[in-house]
């Protein structure tokens, strides 16, 4: 059950499987992902891009690929327990549409299996100047228990921290 609502939001997040017209609003996002926010910024630099070329094949004189640029996803996904999984995800921006880069289980959130309640973004402008991400994300380990905040941080060079925020 829990594979099949991975591969579900996976797909509705990539687009894939999606039909020609729009599907009605109560079938977009499935009723699992109880919250997510969309925050942050990447950019991968000119040395980054991977070039395929065959064994012995003479250096390209020059590369035609364009660096990547996108934001990152933060969603919680609601286990059949009532606690949840937080997944990250980097998504690209292309001419097509946002593509999914990758998807990230975090595994700090698993281990503690817990009731999530909010994630936020650092800022709700939509500018963000420095590539990273900064999100918090509040949960409970005991569902009478008050939420604590978690902040999630991605730097500019790539690297992942999660810790529970100290205020």
């Amino acid at each position: 059950m829990r594979a099949a609502n991975l591969l579900l939001a996976a797909a509705l997040f990539s687009g894939a499987g999606m039909a020609a017209a729009a599907p009605a609003a109560d079938t977009i996002l499935p009723s699992s992902i109880t919250f997510a926010t969309s925050t942050g910024y990447w950019e991968e630099a000119k040395g980054e891009i991977a070039i395929e070329r065959a064994p012995g094949a003479a250096q390209p004189a020059a590369i035609s690929a364009e660096p990547r640029h996108g934001y990152y996803k933060i969603f919680a996904v609601r286990q059949p327990d009532r606690t949840s999984k937080v997944y990250l995800q980097q998504i690209a921006q292309a001419d097509e549409g946002p593509e999914v880069v990758s998807t990230l289980e975090l595994h700090e959130f698993t281990d503690i299996k817990p009731y999530v309640t909010d994630i936020r973004p650092e800022n709700s402008t939509g500018i963000i100047k420095q590539p990273g991400l900064f999100a918090t994300v509040y949960l409970k380990t005991d569902p009478d228990a008050e939420p604590d905040g978690w902040t999630v941080m991605i730097d500019e060079f790539g690297e992942i921290t999660v810790e529970k925020a100290s205020n």
